[in-house]
C-alpha cells in the first residue's frame, strides 16, 4: 500500500484553511471540514484514481489528480511508493491559474471589468 505524502505548500495549506474556518466559524467546524478532506486522502490509500485526472478534465498535460471535498480542491500525483498531495485550493480560489499559469477569466468578465 503506497503511504501519503504532503508537499510543504500542501501541508502549508492545510494548516491555513483550519487556522482560517476556525477564526470564521469555530474549531468544531475547522476541526470537521479538515478530518473529511483528510479522510478523502487517507481513502487514496484504498483507491488512488478515485480523482478524475486534470489532463481529462482541462485541456492541460500534467499527472495530477484531483479530488473536491468540502468546498475545497485537492491536488495529487500518483507515484511508485507515493500519493503525493501536490496542493489544495479554496472553490473560489484559480487553481487554473496558481498551478498551471492558465488565465481562467471569461472575455467577457475582461471586458466588463477592462482589465
Amino acid at each position: 500500500m503506497k503511504k501519503i505524502k504532503y508537499t510543504p505548500d500542501a501541508a502549508d495549506k492545510l494548516r491555513e484553511l483550519k487556522k482560517s474556518i476556525s477564526q470564521e466559524y469555530g474549531s468544531n467546524s475547522a476541526n470537521k471540514i479538515v478530518k473529511n478532506i483528510t479522510d478523502a486522502i487517507r481513502g487514496l490509500c484504498d483507491y488512488e484514481d478515485k480523482g478524475p485526472e486534470v489532463s481529462k478534465m482541462f485541456d492541460v498535460t500534467t499527472d495530477y489528480q484531483y479530488l473536491f471535498v468540502s468546498g475545497n480542491y485537492v491536488f495529487y500525483r500518483v507515484e511508485d511508493k507515493y500519493i503525493r498531495i501536490i496542493n489544495l485550493y479554496r472553490e473560489k480560489e484559480d487553481f487554473m491559474w496558481q498551478l498551471f499559469g492558465i488565465d481562467s477569466t471569461p472575455q467577457e468578465t475582461i471586458d466588463y471589468w477592462n482589465e
